[in-house]
């Protein structure tokens, strides 16, 4: 579906028409200083190359806060004209920048970015074919597993969700102290990936109006497929990033997790003494053969209507997410997969995560895998009260036995209301 910029964009009387709004171009005379906003470790070794390369073009690096967070204090900033030149965010929540007039329409800088970029990571950044930034990282969800453990009890490595409910109650029958994965309860966008594989599409818009399907089939279908397999007893419903999650990941009570693509750079931290015991592959599947799968993560870096210098803007966001030189150092010092074609085919990528040495052919099993990657048509607004609702929704359903179903109905509800409270059309 083409992503609208008037659906987005309606919701608020007193702001331009998106489709019209771009940054405020600047003649610069002389040097020129872009401020940066980025979370990401190791951003400041790749911005040192920028700078001295770039001498009439600095950015200064800021790390004021990251995710949900950093989206919150660049809308504040916003409303006093003062938000960075260039700032990273979500693909989730690029949308409510543009809906607050915050990320510019740098078309005219980057009119070719898309031939650049995987398909579905550019449709990401792209509203009524109009670009407001460009797609850093792109991470599909696959599923990972501890080999010896599969071995040690003869599994077969799912290739379907039917055959990995299976293999789940064949592990835990083996043995009772081992799971083959858990629901967690606090990552909103790995559920939203997992429906995303199913068909889900929980925002759509025409024209200046949306439609919100939170509780759509295909999302119900996830939900009570993993609802069922809690009640079984064969899977958990503990949450990731625990304490107690990394030490059951580390110890092999966890013979298998489904994460974004990224994951080897966390697994040092959360399981540092089985390194090279687990392999990556595709997302088991709906139906045989499909290779579908969803996305968990990725981001985009933008720049700000309230840059006087968009054009040095969009050229070192160009750099920063097209030149061989700039990804190869985002791999080594970020760990991205890129979502830059050229990126994807990159030296730093022939040698595997250094978590995962016993699969060489790590990054072209993951651009495999890339090419059969969908999110939603388009995310809505207020993705993040919509997340909100899953954590507090999520929680209590698995603490209290009720349905995972009521929980999507739940966040429906809230998004919708929120929606409207905004200002925005929404028809259901």
């Amino acid at each position: 579906m083409r992503r609208t910029l008037t659906a987005i964009g309606a919701s608020v009387a007193a702001l331009a028409l998106l489709a019209g709004c771009s940054a405020g171009e600047q003649p610069s005379d002389g040097k020129v200083t872009l401020e940066m906003w980025s979370w990401d470790p190791g951003m400041a070794d790749i911005v040192d190359v920028w700078n001295s390369e770039n001498p009439d073009i600095q950015v200064k690096l800021s790390d004021p806060a990251g995710g949900d967070e950093l989206v919150s204090r660049i809308l504040t900033a916003h409303k006093s004209g003062d938000a960075a030149d260039i700032v990273k965010v979500e693909y989730q929540s690029l949308p409510a920048l543009i809906a607050n007039g915050v990320a510019a329409d740098i078309t005219e800088y980057v009119p070719d970015a898309s031939k650049d970029f995987t398909p579905g990571a550019f449709a990401q950044v792209e509203f009524e074919d109009k670009t407001y930034g460009l797609p850093q990282d792109f991470a599909p969800l696959v599923f990972f597993y501890r080999q010896d453990i599969f071995e040690q009890y003869g599994l077969k490595v799912p290739t379907t969700w039917d055959e990995y409910a299976a293999t789940a109650r064949a592990l835990h029958a083996a043995d009772p102290s081992k799971y083959l994965g858990t629901f967690s309860s606090t990552d909103p966008g790995w559920f939203s990936g997992l429906t995303q594989q199913a068909g889900a599409n929980w925002w759509s818009a025409s024209g200046d109006t949306w439609t919100v399907d939170i509780d759509d089939d295909a999302s119900v279908k996830v939900a009570d497929y993993w609802q069922g397999l809690i009640g079984e007893g064969v899977v958990k419903g503990d949450p990731f990033w625990s304490p107690q999650w990394n030490k059951e990941m580390d110890d092999g009570t966890y013979a298998g997790w489904i994460s974004g693509a990224w994951a080897p750079a966390q697994f040092g931290g959360i399981a540092p003494n089985s390194a090279g015991k687990w392999v990556m592959t595709s997302l088991p599947a709906w139906t045989a053969g499909d290779t579908t799968t969803g996305i968990w993560g990725g981001s985009a870096t933008a720049v700000t209507t309230d840059s006087k210098h968009p054009a040095e803007a969009a050229k070192f966001i160009d750099w920063f997410n097209t030149s061989d030189e700039a990804l190869a150092l985002q791999v080594e010092k970020i760990n991205i997969f890129p979502a830059a074609l050229n990126g994807q085919k990159l030296d730093a990528l022939k040698t595997p995560p250094a978590y995962m040495p016993n699969q060489p052919s790590y990054y072209a099993d993951v651009a495999a895998i890339a090419e059969g990657a969908r999110s939603f048509d388009i995310w809505g607004p207020n993705a993040t009260v919509t997340f909100g609702a899953y954590n507090d929704g999520f929680a209590k359903a698995i603490t209290d036995g009720t349905a995972f179903s009521e929980v999507l109905k739940n966040m429906q509800t809230v998004t919708v209301d929120d929606m409207e409270k905004l200002g925005f059309s929404v028809e259901n």
